[in-house]
């Protein structure tokens, strides 16, 4: 015998299924969905849609240097990354450079990641992890110009901007497969 309780529990749930089972069978009801909520504006997507692809397409207005790079990262980088992108507590920035393909890679900004514009769009999207999204634009720029001369991929009088940043050449460009080009 069953319990009210449970007999409810299962009308219910049969309901809900038969529910389901009827706006599957018809596709104009099952394209609609289940009716929640709406479908977001151009206008509202828009300050979410921040991706920097590696051609540096939708890289914002704004430039940095390495002088300006080494002191935002000292305030608002070293405590996690260490001093000069060492590590510890977080991973390390800087290093690696040819271990890849070692018993023990290590996989830095310039020894892993193929697009200077991948350390921007990452930056300013997840970091600080305390305050994502914080940093301004030219911040931004002056730490990837930092991050890039701490591993010798650019100069000390390096400038980053839309312009330069996509032109950086990564060490392990070629260590990745860009199927966008075949």
């Amino acid at each position: 015998m069953f319990t009210f309780k449970e007999l409810a529990i299962g009308i219910a749930g049969a309901t809900l299924l038969a529910a389901c089972a009827t706006q599957m069978k018809d596709p104009a009801t099952a394209s609609r969905g289940p009716g929640l909520g709406r479908a977001a504006s151009t206008e509202e997507i828009g300050p979410w849609d921040i991706s920097i692809p590696p051609s540096g397409e939708r890289l914002p207005a704004g430039s940095g240097s390495v002088t300006q790079g080494a002191t935002v990262y000292a305030a608002k980088c070293q405590s996690c990354h260490g001093e000069k992108g060492a590590g510890k507590p977080a991973d390390p920035l800087v290093g690696g450079i040819g271990t890849l393909a070692s018993p023990n890679p290590v996989r830095t900004v310039g020894s892993y990641w193929p697009y200077a514009t991948t350390l921007f769009d990452y930056v300013r999207r997840a970091m600080p992890t305390t305050a994502p999204m914080s940093l301004t634009n030219e911040e931004v720029y002056a730490v990837s110009a930092y991050i890039l001369h701490l591993s010798g991929i650019v100069a000390a009088d390096a400038v980053m901007n839309a312009q330069t940043l996509p032109k950086v050449r990564m060490p392990n460009r070629d260590g990745f497969v860009d199927y966008s080009r075949k």
